[in-house]
C-alpha cells in the first residue's frame, strides 16, 4: 500500500535540514527520504506526487527566498 505524507511532515524536514533548496534537489530529497510512490497530501489537496507537492506549496506561498533557492519557515506551517 503507497503511504501518504502530509506536506507539513515535509516542510519540518526542510526546516530540520538547516539548507536551501531548489525545485529539484527539494523534489529529490523527499524522495529519497519517502520513496519513490509515495503520495502526499494537504489540508486541501491528496494524492500529489512530490513535484505536485512542491509545486502546490510554492503556490501557496510556504517557500521563503534565499540566495540558493528557498527554504521554509515555521510561521509558514499551519497549526490545524
Amino acid at each position: 500500500m503507497t503511504q501518504s505524507i502530509h506536506g507539513h511532515e515535509v516542510m519540518q524536514m526542510m526546516l530540520s535540514s538547516e539548507q536551501s533548496y531548489t525545485k529539484e534537489s527539494l523534489c529529490a530529497e523527499i524522495i529519497a527520504k519517502y520513496g519513490q510512490d509515495s503520495r502526499f497530501h494537504t489540508c486541501s489537496q491528496e494524492n500529489m506526487s512530490a513535484e505536485q507537492l512542491v509545486d502546490f506549496l510554492q503556490s501557496r506561498g510556504k517557500f521563503v527566498a534565499t540566495q540558493n533557492g528557498f527554504t521554509t519557515s515555521a510561521d509558514k506551517i499551519c497549526n490545524h
